[in-house]
């Protein structure tokens, strides 16, 4: 299958789309409206109808039913996808290369000698002999994560409408702002979307079909000191910085870390500090797949908290959850059909499929319990948010047959 997957999303990489977890705004960031307005105008184009940008930037659209089935049988499919790019590196001045051809080895990034993509370090890439690989340049991000899923998804509505013969029920496309700092579903009207099943396009390797994600919490902990002259502050400064670190010292060693846990294991992790001798605050990404484990951890980072507060007199802590997602495992497997549906379409498409949770999350995770069950997709990304991010061609355009495939097989089982 031949589609314009590719041309569109080495545009799409080019447009900043960089999201702002400290922004107060929704969206984010104002130059997520830029790609969202340009994806709206994109799909009238094509021909799609209902095409709207609400005043969040959501930009939905509607494929009609083709099939000669009542579509009253058919449910109502949607695929959804992101396009802002993480706050943890740069999006700006993406210059995407094609490696043509990949015949193994590593891959030297032309704009930093630092920059090299290792076979050691991306078991991946051995899959993906013979693929076109993408990268960019070696100073920013590639932008894959979600701009792959944008251009899938734009790539098979497009293919639909040009293969007429292939026989579908209404389908719904959905693009969306603010997912990498947790709040893509934050103003998204289920209701109006219409769909009674959606897809991400959000996720790695071909064939891969995730339908669990990690349960996700935010422990916040802002240390209360104080401060004046440090040249007379004998017996009066309390330094909250120190106490900050004092608690962040206290975090296990060897364990429930980011960089010591895979598979089903959760972790703490400390990701941001706005420091300063009166106030400090440590934020703490807290992640598992059991809400349970959720909760023991979350105990654990208030008791030490509390520890480091008591080892430094005069010093105070007020602590916070804030709720993030939930495990989407929970909705999803009420609804089988979906994953059918999925695998038999990979299948099809000559992939194993590779069922793994995910240690993350995805619009589909608060998507679902608002009412819309949405698992995930692969979508060919790979060492995300990263510098050394890289796609295959080869693995994107499975991702489109995949979405065709998913839209004539609820249609075949009406």
């Amino acid at each position: 299958m031949t589609t314009t997957c590719i041309e569109r999303f080495l545009r799409y990489v080019t447009f900043d789309t960089q999201s702002d977890e400290a922004s107060t705004a929704y969206p984010s960031t104002e130059k997520q409206l830029v790609l969202l307005r340009h994806l709206k105008d994109e799909l009238s184009a094509l021909g799609l109808e209902a095409v709207t940008m609400d005043s969040y930037g959501y930009v939905t659209a509607t494929l009609p039913a083709n099939t000669t089935k009542d579509p009253a049988t058919i449910p109502v499919i949607g695929f959804v996808a992101h396009v802002d790019t993480s706050p943890e590196m740069s999006g700006a001045g993406v210059k995407p290369i094609v490696h043509r051809d990949y015949q193994g080895g590593d891959i030297q990034l032309p704009d930093d000698p630092s920059a090299i993509l290792k076979v050691a370090e991306h078991p991946d890439l051995a899959a993906c002999v013979g693929h076109d690989i993408i990268t960019a340049s070696g100073t920013t991000l590639l932008g894959a994560d979600d701009k792959a899923g944008v251009a899938e998804i734009m790539a098979a509505m497009e293919y639909l409408l040009a293969h007429p013969e292939i026989p579908h029920g209404t389908l719904k496309v959905a693009f969306t702002p603010d997912e990498e700092v947790g709040r893509g579903t934050q103003h998204f009207d289920v209701e109006a979307f219409g769909a009674r099943y959606a897809y991400t396009l959000d996720g790695g390797p071909a064939g891969e079909l995730e339908s669990e994600t990690f349960a996700a919490d935010t422990f916040v902990a802002t240390f209360q000191g104080f401060n004046t002259h440090p040249g007379y502050a004998k017996g009066k400064m309390v330094n909250a910085i120190k106490v900050a670190a004092d608690f962040i010292a206290r975090l296990p060693q060897g364990k429930l870390s980011p960089e010591t846990t895979d598979g089903y294991e959760g972790y703490v992790h400390p990701y941001t500090l706005d420091a300063s001798v009166e106030k400090t605050t440590v934020r703490v990404l807290v992640r598992d797949f059991q809400v349970a484990g959720l909760e023991e951890k979350e105990a654990l980072l208030e008791r030490l908290a509390r520890e480091a507060v008591a080892e430094h007199p005069g010093a105070s802590v007020e602590t916070q959850v804030q709720e993030s997602y939930r495990n989407m495992k929970e909705v999803i497997d009420q609804h089988p059909e979906i994953l059918d549906v999925a695998r038999q379409a990979i299948e099809e498409a000559g992939m194993t499929v590779r069922s793994v949770p995910i240690r993350g999350g995805t619009d589909g995770s608060k998507l679902s319990f608002m009412g819309l069950p949405t698992p995930n997709l692969f979508a060919g990304e790979h060492a995300i948010h990263s510098r050394l991010e890289w796609a295959s061609a080869w693995e994107m355009e499975k991702a489109v047959e995949v979405i065709v495939g998913i839209a004539r097989l609820w249609e075949a089982r009406a």
